[in-house]
């Protein structure tokens, strides 16, 4: 892997267990697994019509370097984009580097 084309910095989250806010309610986050350097290649783009409203979703690989633990029920977050994780590929079973192939939905 070259390393000069990982230019991106990119924080991988989970899903983690539900907290509770002052009024004991319950409140879903997301917490940081890892903040990593990442190579972010948008490779296709749709439309569609969902409900009565036009919304766009961007195919994105995110590559980095091998790291275990990596699940699809994640997501990554670069700058003010989120991309929910769809596949979790190992390049050739080196553990050298993983592509997490994403999701983004651009309303």
């Amino acid at each position: 892997m070259d390393a000069g084309k990982l230019r991106h910095r990119v924080t991988i989250q989970e899903k983690p267990t539900v907290t509770r806010d002052s009024f004991g309610g319950e409140v879903p986050g997301w917490g940081t697994v890892a903040t990593v350097w990442a190579a972010v290649e948008p490779l296709a783009g749709r439309e569609f019509l969902e409900g009565r409203s036009l919304e766009a979703t961007v195919d994105t690989r995110i590559r980095i370097r091998y790291r275990s633990g990596l699940v699809p029920s994640m997501r990554v977050v670069w700058g003010s984009h989120t991309y929910d994780v769809q596949a979790v590929l190992e390049i050739k079973s080196a553990h050298r580097e993983i592509h997490l192939m994403c999701m983004e939905v651009v309303e």
